[in-house]
Order: structure tokens, then C-alpha cells, then sequence
């Protein structure tokens, strides 16, 4: 086993985190396509497509619940992975993998259960009205027989990438969408399943991207292997994991828990059409969240590797690169979100009452997402580096801190209404991605800048004396 495959201590970081966040990138993007696709496709359903837009949505929460639980063990395991592999004990790299895999089993069979037998209560308590609980109903419990599947690929993966494999990651995705987006309009409407069909395909794409992710853990190729025998439970790693993959359970599980209260409050003031916005708004957002976040998700195994390699100059490298990047492609989003909402919207449904509620909302929503790729970098960097208190404060300060009161309390003042919903998730990109990108800045760059100083320096001196 060659301990020094992909090794990122070694050439371009610049060079590294495109090889890593090109394929990622585009891995992310068509990863979102599982459920964006659903939607395009039910929002055109004859008659009800934008009540059974609106019913797929709310279950939205549902979906980031599942994904953040998968973080535990993915955005907690890898990076430890990253950093033993980057200190060359890839025993250990191993267990850690394997223990993760084994926390995924135990938290899909638990979240299974509850799914279950308290669906009906979840989608009312997420947003779901009377005209919509029979969509949201509908798919939910076909959507939840794929949990195991769905954690094992969002949470397994990662691993893979961690390896330096960051094309066989992208693959990964690229075979689940590719045959949900083939399955969908056969079952949605060939077969006129509607929403229970959306479902199924989504289920059956995720079932073989989970083949898929297990094959390649066990075959040759991989640098670290999926065994058995690191599967046993060591629960002082299992707590490890969990509290590193803590930051990304909560950016997962905060940002389902204000689709909930966005949902709840539009309900509220704007009524279906207004929910119906959010789910559009929301699922836009998802497609440049996930183009934005290759390049720092790019940057996480490549800062992780470096820091157990003592290589203190190519972090700060990495974070630079990767801030600028990150700018420049949230840039050209905000740019079509500004300029061209509607044909935005249109993507998803193109209902006069929701172009009409939903031009000047997409404006608000994302009138400062140039700015969100600091909170990204801010983010990842502390993942990267296992900076575990950090990374779980910035991600409750813009959702928890922000976002959530901001919801709850500007639809009542000065008269915004529904539009105060939009507006809170902008105020909320200024102040906390500012004030994550600055203390990420003042707490790791500068720093490793002085680290690599010294290091420079005692090197010198060492070759002088030689």
C-alpha cells in the first residue's frame, strides 16, 4: 500500500484543490439534481403541480435531517481520516472509517423508526396544511424505506474523497442522478405515479450510488479499505467523530430546522403560495450552495493533509485560493438570481401567482450572496483542522442566532410580511459570514502564517549551520 498516493504536501495547492473541487463541484451540483429534478417534474403535474410542489418541499426538512445525521460520520470521520493519513498511520485511518460506517448503520435503522411512526405529526409540524399533507404524506413514506442508502452516500463518500479520489466521488453522484432523472418521468408520468414515484426513483438512484460507494471501499484501488474487523465499535473514536462531525450535523440540521419555521410563519402570513416561493427560492439555493462549495469542500482534505504534515505555508496557501474562488463563482449567482428570477422560477413552475410572489423574493433572498463564500471557507477551514468548538459556533450563529429570530419577528414589523422571511436570510449572510470569515482569519491565518515563518526561518538556520 503506497503511503504516499495523493500526496498533498507535495506541487500546486492551487493545483490540488481544482483537481479535488472540479470533480466535486460538479458532483455536488448533479447531487442536487436527486431532488431538484423531482421537483421540476411534479411542479408540472396537470392541476395540482404547485400544491404538490409545495407537499415535496415541506418534506424538504426531512431530507436535511437524514443528510445531517449522515454528517456525523462523513464531515466527522474524513477529516480525522485526512489527518492520519497525512501523519502516515493509515491503520488508524482505517478504524476511524470503519467505525464511522458502523455509526451510520445504527443511526438509519433509529431514524427509520421514528420516520415512521410519527410522519403524519412531523409534516404538519414542518409546514404542511390540508391541501398539502396528501403530496407531503405520499412521498415521505416512500422516501424514507432509501435512509439507509441515503446515509450510507452522504456520509461514506466523503471517505473516498478524503482519499485523493475525488473523481470516483463525483461518480458516485453522477449514477444516482443520472438514473433518478431517467426513472422520474417514467414513473411520475408514464406510469402516472406522481409524487409516489418521484420517490421511488429518488430511493432506487440511492441504492446504487451506495453500491457503488461500498465497491470501490472494498476493492483494490482504494488507499484505505472498508474491513470488518475496523468495524468494531470503539466508542472514545465513535465520541471523536461525533464531536468534530457535530459542526456538520448542525449546518445540516439548522438549516432544516428553518425551512421548518420559514415554512411555519409563510403559512402563517402568505399562506401555500408563499411556502410555494420558499420551496423554489430554497431549492435555487440549493443548486449554487453546492457549485459555490466544491471549491472549499475542494480545500478541506488538502488543509487537513497539511496540518498533520506540519506544512503550515500551503494552509494558508489553501485558504486564500480557495476564498477567492469561492468569491468569484458566488459572484456570477448573485448576478442571475438579481437579474433573472424569473427565469429562475420558471425551472421549477411558471404559475402567474408565483412569478408575480416570487420575483421580488427571489431578489431579497439573494440580494448579498456574493458574500456567503466566507462563511463556507470560515466553515471548512475549521473542519479541516478539527477545530470542533469553532466550527459548531459559526454554524448555530448565521441559522440559530440569526436567521431564526429574524424569521419569527420581522414578517410583524414595518410592514413586510411574507417578504420579511426573505429579507431575514440576507441580513443574516452579512453578519455572521463576516464575523466567521474574520475570526477564521485572526484564529488560523495569521497564525500558520507566523508558523511558517519560524519554520522557514529555523531551516535556514539549520542550513547555515550544515
Amino acid at each position: 500500500m503506497p503511503v504516499k498516493k495523493n500526496d498533498f504536501s507535495k506541487g500546486s495547492v492551487s493545483g490540488w484543490i481544482l483537481k479535488m473541487a472540479i470533480p466535486l463541484s460538479i458532483a455536488q451540483f448533479v447531487n442536487i439534481l436527486y431532488n431538484l429534478v423531482d421537483r421540476m417534474y411534479i411542479g408540472r403535474l396537470p392541476a395540482d403541480g404547485r400544491l404538490a410542489l409545495t407537499g415535496v418541499g415541506i418534506c424538504l426538512p426531512v431530507t436535511l435531517l437524514i443528510s445531517a445525521f449522515a454528517n456525523f460520520s462523513g464531515l466527522g470521520g474524513a477529516p480525522l481520516c485526512s489527518m492520519a493519513r497525512g501523519s502516515g498511520d493509515e491503520d488508524r485511518a482505517e478504524t476511524i472509517m470503519g467505525n464511522a460506517f458502523s455509526l451510520i448503520l445504527f443511526l438509519a435503522v433509529v431514524l427509520m423508526a421514528i420516520g415512521y411512526g410519527f410522519t403524519t405529526k412531523l409534516l404538519y409540524a414542518f409546514g404542511a396544511s390540508d391541501q398539502t399533507i396528501g403530496f407531503a404524506r405520499s412521498y415521505l413514506l416512500i422516501y424514507l424505506a432509501g435512509t439507509l442508502p441515503t446515509m450510507i452516500t452522504v456520509g461514506m463518500n466523503p471517505f473516498i474523497n478524503s482519499q485523493g479520489f475525488s473523481r470516483v466521488s463525483m461518480m458516485t453522484t453522477i449514477l444516482g442522478a443520472v438514473i433518478n432523472i431517467i426513472l422520474d418521468p417514467i414513473f411520475i408520468f408514464v406510469l402516472g405515479m406522481g409524487v409516489n414515484g418521484a420517490a421511488l426513483a429518488t430511493v432506487i438512484a440511492q441504492i446504487c450510488s451506495a453500491v457503488w460507494v461500498l465497491v470501490f471501499l472494498r476493492s483494490p484501488r482504494a488507499i484505505l479499505h472498508l474491513k470488518a474487523f475496523r468495524m468494531k465499535p470503539d466508542l472514545r473514536l465513535i465520541g471523536k467523530i461525533m464531536s468534530l462531525g457535530i459542526s456538520g450535523f448542525i449546518i445540516a440540521a439548522t438549516t432544516g430546522l428553518v425551512g421548518i419555521i420559514c415554512n411555519k410563519t409563510l403559512l402563517r402570513v402568505g399562506g401555500d403560495l408563499y411556502v410555494s416561493v420558499m420551496t423554489v427560492a430554497s431549492s435555487f439555493h440549493e443548486i449554487a450552495f453546492a457549485t459555490t462549495s466544491g471549491i472549499s469542500n475542494g480545500a478541506n482534505p488538502v488543509i487537513g493533509y497539511n496540518y498533520g504534515a506540519k506544512c503550515y505555508g500551503r494552509i494558508c496557501e489553501a485558504i486564500r485560493f480557495s476564498t477567492f474562488a469561492a468569491l468569484a463563482i458566488a459572484f456570477l449567482f448573485w448576478i442571475i438570481t438579481e437579474f433573472f428570477p424569473g427565469a429562475c422560477i420558471r425551472i421549477f413552475n411558471s404559475d402567474p401567482e408565483l412569478l408575480e410572489a416570487g420575483i421580488p423574493a427571489f431578489r431579497v433572498y439573494y440580494c448579498v450572496y456574493f458574500m456567503f463564500p466566507l462563511q463556507m471557507v470560515g466553515q471548512t477551514v475549521s473542519l479541516a483542522l478539527g477545530k470542533t468548538k469553532t466550527a459548531i459556533f459559526f454554524s448555530l450563529l448565521r441559522k440559530v442566532f440569526l436567521v431564526i429570530p429574524l424569521t419569527l419577528i420581522l414578517p410583524y414589523h414595518w410592514g413586510l410580511g411574507p417578504m420579511g422571511v426573505f429579507l431575514a436570510e440576507a441580513i443574516s449572510i452579512v453578519v455572521g459570514c463576516t464575523i466567521c470569515y474574520v475570526t477564521m482569519m485572526h484564529t488560523v491565518y495569521f497564525p500558520m502564517r507566523k508558523l511558517d515563518r519560524e519554520q522557514k526561518a529555523a531551516l535556514a538556520a539549520g542550513d547555515q549551520e550544515g
